[in-house]
């Protein structure tokens, strides 16, 4: 009795799919351990470099907080932590998708190209996320004080 044979583009789809669960793997990794080490509780991480210098929070402040809400399933409390990150975050899980499904069907992984415009756009955005969090119209977008 032979064994059973595998479709003719197994290998290759499974070559494939090798890049982007080695890029999910190494998000995965650190992910785990944000999740696992609370960021709430003080002296496992350093303070923001721009928080500690100027007091205030940078687009990234409340990101670690941010990750480990999403990794205990509370949404509201990683869009309190940083919104932006959840929105990237969102962003990042449909290009990695897209890239899935372009090894799974042989097709070109999508390659984002922000330009001129949009990365004007991208500044704009993070400056203006950034001042809003400091301002007291903002403080809902500010993570909370640790």
């Amino acid at each position: 009795m032979t064994a059973p044979s595998t479709p003719a583009g197994a290998p290759a789809a499974l070559r494939r799919l090798a890049r982007p669960f080695a890029a999910l793997t190494a998000v995965a990794l650190p992910t785990l351990y944000i999740g696992a080490v609370d960021p709430n509780r003080p002296g496992h991480y350093p303070t923001c470099p721009f928080l500690q210098a100027t007091g205030w929070w940078c687009p990234g402040c409340g990101g670690l907080r941010c990750v480990h809400a999403l990794t205990r399933g509370d949404l509201n409390g990683a869009i309190h932590d940083n919104l932006l990150a959840v929105v990237l975050f969102l962003v990042l899980g449909g290009l990695w998708l897209g890239w899935v499904r372009a090894a799974l069907t042989g097709g070109r992984p999508p390659r984002p190209a922000l330009g001129r415009t949009g990365t004007v756009v991208l500044l704009l955005v993070l400056v203006g996320f950034t001042v809003l969090r400091n301002l007291p119209a903002g403080a809902s977008l500010a993570p909370p004080l640790v």
